[in-house]
């Protein structure tokens, strides 16, 4: 027989809480930031892995330090000529599919 546990709550119902509903400016606003933290991420990891610093990226791509410090921070969201320079100075590359249903 299963139990009903009231202690447990639905990452849904967080969110919704905390964030607004799906849809919401406020929703939308956080689901900004944290893809722009997750990519920022990615990018710092990736860049570690090739053992360059910063400013190694920076002057590849035509940046400077700071910059790139914000964006693997998840400040700012670069454009997506930008994110490609980064992923063409990493050795990385995009590939765009479309998922199975």
């Amino acid at each position: 027989m299963k139990t009903k546990n009231e202690n447990l709550t639905s990452i849904d119902a967080i969110m919704d809480e905390e964030f607004g509903k799906p849809g919401t400016p406020e929703r939308e606003e956080f689901r900004k930031e944290a893809y722009a933290y997750c990519m920022g991420q990615i990018i710092c990891d990736a860049r570690k892995k090739e053992k360059m610093t910063q400013s190694e990226l920076a002057e590849k791509i035509g940046t400077n330090k700071s910059y790139i410090s914000r964006i693997e921070k998840g400040i700012v969201d670069p454009g997506i000529s930008t994110f490609c320079r980064i992923i063409d100075a990493l050795g990385l590359k995009i590939e765009i599919v479309k998922p199975v249903l």
